[in-house]
């Protein structure tokens, strides 16, 4: 339901301030609930009992400098874990806190080299008081290594021979499969022997199909099969909808354990591990499937284990909203859920399957009334050579849905997609009086194998042309007014709105360009090394190889800088000082290039920041910023307005 008079300005600091609670987890015995909430002006972790409220609860991590959100109970109720960067430089460490001891300073367990990072931390069956740290020590290589939890001790556990190589532990942390690229840019995955180490080839899957990798690769519990997203087609990629599938260890025989028809695995918890769902639910105690999650209009949960349809059944009466992430305690009676909803962010409930009760214990945002947030509504549409295209829309509450301004909100990646559910982004635009509208492109994951590949070589020309018929449908729906279009998007997004202003030089009234690549051949000269042997099947397959001249001549021609005498839309640029994906060099070059050509732009940037604003302050600083800016150029209610 939503209100029929136009809502009043919701405050940017309501919209874009930290949460109230997020990151909820239940501790493996079930007495404990830890989440992320404020604390002296960043997110840091509380701890307090199942059936406690906040005033009880205690802060246990005091980080002054940057939010924290990634963090892992262990098996030992007196330690918790967590992981943090330096001003957003992407240098992870793990740092462990004392649970009896919360006052007392965090300990660094993995002081690295800088350069150096924390890549991956799991539990480790078997191995009481241990965790297993992927890190890259070496610094093309990413081997594991057992932390002891109270002393800090660390030995080498599994060292990789070949930094393009992808070695998967079982849950006692024995070798058990291997992935890696192959000549012709599939990706071949083996069989491992525990002891010697000696690999068994046992299939190809396709390798433009993914562009992030084979995700998920899962080891089953019992060690015996391999669980990934796969077309199917044994490396044609016949299919043409990523399922999840179980690779059998001695056979290679490929095994369907959850696919729905015309959709997609979602595999975007990549891009956020523990904070976005996740691609396959497990259960926490024997690592079993419960469930996996499917793109859709609105995301579908496939349930897999006929123990947690009941469960499921219970959790989805609790919000009429799409469960997100989901926490229980190793028996499986106590579950934690986050839902997924386009107005109600951040609600999480905590469900008892053995009594049946159900509360509600946060909502992330409760000061954001429902009912004056937009809905999100998904639509589609043709490309103009076919590509079926889907998108979301959020208009205006409370406003004739015509010949609106326009903001097209161009998502990063490009290998990620756009769904159904919360956006501040959205609402903020759409709160201030614009359509907003949210292109899955060729390229972007989740609908379907030709719709991915569709993008190879496609950086600045389909990709581009798709975003351009997304705006001239609007126009041609009626939804939106074609000399008021702005356009807005970070990291590709970004290098979408710079596009969006030299190829198309006249078609955008306005553009924000946060965190964005001006230069493609700089923009993969200046990526982390070691995450180099993975470009094979990305960027070099996609955009091109900046070592070959002629690919390097190409990549140029397809790059912002080289074109920006073109550039005469108001332009507006946000970037990390920080940043290790998008150097700031990237946007110094182009601002320095309008400038020197008398063009105006306005300029910000953020030297405690990287690939994104995470701090509160940069982000309202950005926003009205992005508020005054659209509102000069297109015609928007902004804080000055009525």
């Amino acid at each position: 339901m939503t209100t029929t008079t136009i809502p009043d300005l919701i405050d940017v600091e309501d919209l874009f301030a930290d949460p109230r609670f997020a990151v909820p987890s239940i501790s493996p015995d079930g007495t404990r609930l830890a989440y992320a909430a404020p604390h002296h002006g960043r997110l840091d972790i509380f701890v307090r009992g199942v059936d406690q409220d906040h005033a009880d609860a205690v802060p246990v991590t005091h980080d002054t400098r940057r939010g924290i959100t990634q963090y892992h109970w262990t098996d030992d109720p007196r330690w918790l874990l967590y992981l943090q960067d330096t001003d957003g430089n992407e240098d992870w460490h793990l740092h462990r806190v004392d649970l009896d001891h919360p006052d007392e300073p965090a300990v660094d367990l993995t002081p690295l080299d800088p350069g150096s990072r924390v890549v991956g931390v799991e539990p480790l069956t078997g191995h009481t008081g241990s965790v297993l740290v992927w890190m890259n020590r070496r610094p093309l290589f990413i081997d594991a290594f057992r932390v002891d939890i109270a002393t800090g001790d660390t030995t080498v556990h599994f060292e990789l021979t070949d930094p393009s190589h992808t070695v998967l532990l079982d849950r006692h942390g024995r070798p058990a499969f291997r992935s890696r690229p192959a000549e012709d840019g599939t990706v071949e995955i083996s069989a491992l022997d525990a002891a010697t180490g000696a690999a068994r080839p046992l299939l190809r899957v396709g390798g433009a199909e993914h562009p992030m990798g084979v995700h998920p690769q899962l080891v089953t519990p019992d060690g015996s099969g391999l669980l990934i997203g796969s077309f199917g087609g044994d490396g044609d990629g016949d299919g043409d909808d990523l399922r999840l599938v179980r690779i059998d260890r001695e056979t290679g025989e490929e095994t369907v354990v959850a696919a729905v028809a015309g959709h997609d695995l979602d595999i975007s918890e990549g891009m956020a591990p523990g904070v976005l769902p996740p691609a396959v639910y497990t259960h926490r105690r024997t690592g079993e499937v419960l469930a996996a999650r499917f793109v859709a209009d609105r995301p579908h949960i496939e349930v897999v284990d006929p123990d947690f349809a009941p469960i499921h059944a219970e959790l989805a009466k609790l919000s009429d909203g799409v469960l997100g992430t989901l926490s229980s305690d190793e028996a499986g009676r106590r579950w934690v859920a986050t839902y997924v909803h386009d107005r109600e962010p951040g609600v999480t409930w905590l469900y008892d399957h053995a009594t049946g009760q159900a509360r509600e214990l946060f909502r992330g945002y409760p000061d954001l009334d429902p009912t004056t947030l937009a809905p999100m509504r998904p639509v589609a549409f043709p490309a103009r050579d076919g590509l079926p295209l889907h998108a979301q829309l959020t208009l205006p509450v409370a406003v004739a849905p015509a010949n609106l301004p326009l903001v097209l909100l161009v998502h990063g990646g490009p290998w990620a997609h756009d769904s159904w559910g919360y956006s501040p982004d959205a609402q903020f635009l759409a709160n201030r009086g614009y359509a907003v509208l949210q292109v899955n492109f060729r390229g972007s994951l989740g609908h379907g194998r030709r719709h991915v590949t569709a993008a190879i070589g496609e950086f600045a020309r389909a990709m581009h042309d798709d975003l351009i018929d997304a705006v001239d449908w609007a126009v041609a729906q009626g939804y939106a007014d074609p000399d008021r279009v702005g356009i807005y998007g970070g990291s590709y997004g970004g290098y979408a709105a710079l596009i969006g202003v030299t190829v198309t030089p006249d078609r955008f009234a306005a553009a924000v360009d946060y965190v964005g690549v001006s230069d493609l051949p700089h923009f993969l000269r200046t990526l982390p090394p070691f995450g180099r042997p993975f470009f094979v099947n990305n960027w070099y397959r996609y955009v091109g190889d900046p070592d070959i001249p002629e690919q390097e001549a190409d990549m140029l021609a397809r790059s912002p800088i080289t074109m920006v005498d073109r550039i005469h839309t108001p332009l507006l640029v946000a970037q990390g000082a920080n940043d290790v994906r998008v150097v700031r060099a990237q946007s110094d070059t182009i601002v320095a290039s309008l400038r020197e050509r008398g063009m105006p732009v306005d300029y910000l940037v953020a030297d405690d920041e990287g690939h994104g604003f995470a701090n509160p302050e940069n982000r309202m600083r950005l926003n009205h910023a992005v508020e005054q800016h659209f509102a000069t150029h297109l015609g928007g209610r902004d804080s000055g307005t009525t």
